[in-house]
C-alpha cells in the first residue's frame, strides 16, 4: 500500500485542490448565500454522492488498465502529469479573483438541491477527467491490490472536499457576499494551487523514468 510519506502528500495536495474556487464550490456558496446554511450542506453532500460515481468509473476502469497493460498505465500517468501542469499554470495565470455570486437563484427543496448537486458533478467530464489525471499518479501496482489503492486514496479526497464545502456551506450562510469579494484569498489560492499542481506533475514525470 501506499507509504505514510505519500499519503501525506497526498492528502496535501487533495485539501489545497479542493479549497481552490470551482464550480462545486461555487454551487454551495450559491445555495448557502441563497437559501441559508442546511441548504449549502445538502448541496455539499449531493456533490459528494456524484464523486462516488466518478470514484467507482476510475476504481473499475483504472483497475482494469492496471490489469491488462503496464504501458497503458504509464502512459496514462505520463498524459496525467501533463494534465497536472496544465492544470497548474492555468490556475496560476488565472485572473479570477472573486465569486460571482448570486442571491436571485430560485429557491428548491433540500432533496432538489442534493440531487442537483449529485447531477451537477456526475455530468461535469472535468470531474472523471481529473480523478484519471490525479489518483493514477500515487497508485504503485507492485504494492497490492491496486482497486483498493485506488478506492482508498478516492474516498478521502471525497472526505476531503466534502468537509471543505461543509466550511464553505457554513461561511457563505453567515457571511455570504463578504466572503465573496475576498480578492486576495482567492488570488494567492490559484497560485499556491498552480506551483502545487505544476511541482506534482515534474515529480510524477521524473519519478516515472526510473
Amino acid at each position: 500500500m501506499i507509504s505514510v510519506n505519500e499519503f501525506l502528500i497526498f492528502a496535501f495536495a487533495s485539501l489545497m485542490l479542493n479549497i481552490t474556487p470551482g464550480n462545486d464550490m461555487l454551487f454551495v456558496a450559491t445555495r448557502s448565500t441563497s437559501q441559508g446554511i442546511k441548504a449549502g450542506i445538502v448541496s455539499a453532500l449531493g456533490i459528494a454522492g456524484g464523486c462516488i460515481v466518478h470514484l467507482l468509473a476510475a476504481v473499475v476502469g483504472l483497475s482494469a488498465i492496471i490489469a491488462n497493460s503496464a504501458i497503458a498505465f504509464d502512459i496514462i500517468k505520463y498524459v496525467g502529469a501533463a494534465y497536472l501542469i496544465y492544470l497548474g499554470i492555468r490556475s496560476f495565470l488565472s485572473k479570477q479573483n472573486k465569486f460571482s455570486i448570486s442571491n436571485t437563484v430560485e429557491k428548491k427543496s433540500l432533496s432538489k438541491l442534493f440531487w442537483q448537486g449529485v447531477f451537477t458533478n456526475v455530468l461535469n467530464p472535468k470531474v472523471a477527467l481529473f480523478f484519471l489525471a490525479f489518483l493514477p499518479q500515487f497508485i504503485h501496482p507492485e504494492k497490492g491490490n491496486t482497486a483498493l489503492q485506488i478506492l482508498l486514496l478516492g474516498l478521502w479526497f471525497n472526505f476531503s472536499g466534502t468537509i471543505v464545502n461543509v466550511i464553505v456551506a457554513m461561511l457563505f450562510g453567515r457571511l455570504g457576499n463578504w466572503l465573496a469579494d475576498k480578492q486576495a484569498f482567492i488570488k494567492w489560492q490559484n497560485r499556491i494551487t498552480g506551483l502545487l499542481l505544476v511541482g506534482l506533475g515534474i515529480k510524477v514525470a521524473l519519478s516515472s523514468r526510473k
